[in-house]
Order: C-alpha cells, then sequence, then structure tokens
C-alpha cells in the first residue's frame, strides 16, 4: 500500500493505492465505472458477472484507489491475456490485418481502469496502471480504448502505449475502439493523468 498525495488543477486529496478484492468490492467498483463511463443499470449488471468471471481467472488482479473517506475513488484490473477470451477473438483480426497479432501472446491485459470524475486529473489512473504493471511477468501490456482522442488515450500515449488496431468494432458497443500496445515497465513521467 502507498500513500498517494493528488495533484492537478482540483483540491489535492489523499489517496491509497493498494491491493483490492474486486470480487467483494464489485458493486462499489462499477458506480465508480457506471460514473466515469455512462453507464446505466442494465450494463452494469451485465458487467457484474463479466468482472465476477475474469477475476476467477490465472493471474487476474486487480488495484484500487481509496479516498480518506474510505470510499473507491477508482480502480484497475487486468490479468495475462489468453486467446481463448472473448476479447482476444474479437479484436485478433484486426491486430493481424495490422501485422500486430503477436500482441496477443506474453501480453499483460489491462482489462478496466476507471477513475471517479471527482478524483480525475489528480494521478490516480496513472497510478493504477503503473503499479498493476509493475508486478506483471509479462513483457508488454494490451488494452482497448474508445478510438476518439480523450484523457484516457492521452494517459495511455503518455505511458508508451501505441495504437496496434484502430475502428475495432465490439458488438454491442456504440463506439468503435483502439487496440493499444506497450513495452513493460510502462515510461514513467509527471504531467496530468487521468
Amino acid at each position: 500500500m502507498a500513500h498517494f498525495p493528488g495533484h492537478g488543477p482540483r483540491r489535492p486529496v489523499d489517496i491509497v493505492i493498494g491491493p483490492l478484492d474486486l470480487s467483494a468490492r464489485v458493486d462499489e467498483a462499477l458506480a465508480v465505472q457506471a460514473v466515469a463511463f455512462g453507464l446505466g443499470a442494465d450494463e452494469v449488471a451485465v458487467r457484474r458477472q463479466i468482472v465476477l468471471r475474469h477475476m476467477t481467472s490465472p493471474g487476474a488482479r486487480a488495484l484500487g484507489a481509496t479516498a480518506a473517506d474510505g470510499r473507491l475513488a477508482g480502480f484497475v484490473y487486468g490479468m495475462p491475456n489468453d486467446r481463448g477470451h472473448w476479447w482476444s477473438t474479437v479484436v485478433q483480426p484486426y491486430l493481424r490485418a495490422g501485422g500486430h497479432e503477436d500482441w496477443l501472446d506474453d501480453s499483460f491485459v489491462i482489462t478496466e481502469l476507471h477513475v471517479h470524475p471527482d478524483h480525475q486529473n489528480h494521478g490516480v489512473g496513472r497510478a493504477l496502471i503503473t503499479a498493476l504493471t509493475d508486478g506483471a511477468d509479462e513483457p508488454r501490456s494490451i488494452l482497448s480504448a474508445i478510438d476518439a482522442d480523450s484523457p484516457a488515450r492521452g494517459l495511455y500515449r503518455s505511458l508508451g502505449y501505441v495504437d496496434l488496431a484502430r475502428q475495432v468494432v465490439f458488438p454491442s458497443a456504440p463506439k468503435p475502439y483502439a487496440v493499444m500496445g506497450a513495452p513493460l515497465p510502462l515510461r514513467r513521467r509527471s504531467g496530468s493523468a487521468r
């Protein structure tokens, strides 16, 4: 566990980054995701089952960012990539088309990273993703993010992630995604973050 003093344009807050029993705190984490990502109740219910299933995967790990009042300010989780998982089967043809299919092997997938809007722009997202990937045995990391300029994509780029595939369409997702990859450890630099 590490204390992480916030920084950025808003009033700094103390955040503690540490291991998160995501299965036990799934509803609290999904409440953060719902606010940060604009999810409705039906989407949250579906994601709840996905998160609980993911946390039973070998090597799955989660970290939380806990505010001074004990509430979850953000979370991240991921796992070693498995080509048999749904996400990999969807992104594989896009990665193959761009000559990047090998990224599906020996990679740690950032499955979700969300920070409550009240705690964004303080470096919480950066602290979560770097702490999680620092514990990975794999030499690289992959993730998907909505394929648009956004603070999240800016954060990922600042950490060393590059686009491996763009305009990736996930069934039932209203917007296309980009698949990004970075060598581990992630690049460190100061600046604003999600």
